[in-house]
């Protein structure tokens, strides 16, 4: 029972492993599996009376400490226009099922893993504007950890934990990585691995931030790069080689027209690179296309697996 699973899940548990049914005094063997979906509709309208309910107990049993919240958001999809339902509003489907309308899902967890709190959203809202209402209808205490993930963490959100004396873990947002390889600190985890990780706390002593080093992530990391790297040094080839050869394409701003989609395609490696078309005498033509790879700062290409 405290497995999620479902409605068809839950059938077969019912009918082929549970003994709950003799323990009710109620005969589940004929029921049908529309019934359960049908239960869940009334779940789900008294879910927030369901949910404290199950809070206070599992506290009671346990004598667990509110300390930890884990809080995340996901989305499904519907089947058809969901024209029924006000829930289902076109948005980013993380199934990539972009024909169908999306509802949001967001879930709180306690340190234990027990659930503390859900909650349906439009499938068109806005992720890190959820935060605050979860929270204080929550009534998280003081001092709390906050666990996010990178697409609630948003500058606005770190500040209001902060001014309501929360304390929170979170994936920074910055997009420049930085590594002192000179005062790292080695940490093995369950797997065995070895990651370095460097604690920097800010000027203010308001916060650490932990840059981690994973000779695995490094490995996988560089795997990727060196793959949209041959692809796009592929097709720049192909274009330049295309400059001397009879029935292609030489007009200057074809060329960088092609050369822009390389780039939309190349996964970010292109900005690593400083391409150069020379013009022909006319002006309109191309005769001379060049790159070198010039890598930027802080990024995956000069700080694989940080």
């Amino acid at each position: 029972m405290a497995e999620p699973g479902s409605e068809l899940a839950t059938y077969a548990w019912l009918t082929e492993r549970s003994g709950l049914g003799e323990l009710l005094g109620c005969a589940d063997a004929g029921m049908s599996l529309i019934r359960l979906y049908r239960t869940s509709d009334l779940l789900v309208k008294n879910r927030q009376t369901i949910e404290s309910l199950f809070c206070a107990r599992i506290g009671a049993l346990f004598a667990l400490e509110t300390t930890v919240t884990l809080y995340d958001l996901t989305n499904t999809s519907f089947e058809g226009d969901a024209a029924g339902n006000h829930k289902g509003q076109p948005g980013h489907s993380k199934e990539k099922r972009s024909a169908c309308p999306p509802v949001t899902l967001g879930l709180v967890l306690d340190g234990n893993g027990f659930v503390r709190r859900s909650r349906m959203f439009a499938g068109d809202v806005c992720e890190s504007a959820t935060l605050e209402e979860m929270i204080i209808g929550l009534q998280t205490p003081e001092g709390a950890l906050v666990i996010m993930d990178r697409g609630i963490a948003t500058e606005s959100n770190i500040a209001w934990l902060a001014g309501h004396h929360y304390r929170y873990l979170v994936v920074s947002r910055e997009g420049n990585r930085r590594f002192d390889t000179e005062r790292p600190v080695e940490v093995v985890n369950k797997s065995g691995g070895s990651i370095l990780v460097q604690r920097i706390v800010t000027e203010a002593a308001t916060e650490a931030r932990l840059s981690c080093s994973s000779s695995g992530r490094q490995e996988k990391e560089a795997g990727i790069s060196s793959r949209f790297i041959e692809k796009f040094e592929n097709g720049l080839a192909k274009l330049a080689a295309g400059l001397t050869s009879p029935r292609r394409e030489k007009r200057h701003d074809r060329i960088l027209q092609r050369i822009g989609r390389l780039q939309e395609k190349s996964h970010g490696i292109g900005r690593h690179y400083r391409i150069d078309v020379t013009r022909d005498a006319t002006g309109d033509g191309a005769v001379v296309l060049s790159w070198e790879k010039v890598p930027v700062a802080g990024t995956m290409s000069t700080h694989p697996g940080v």
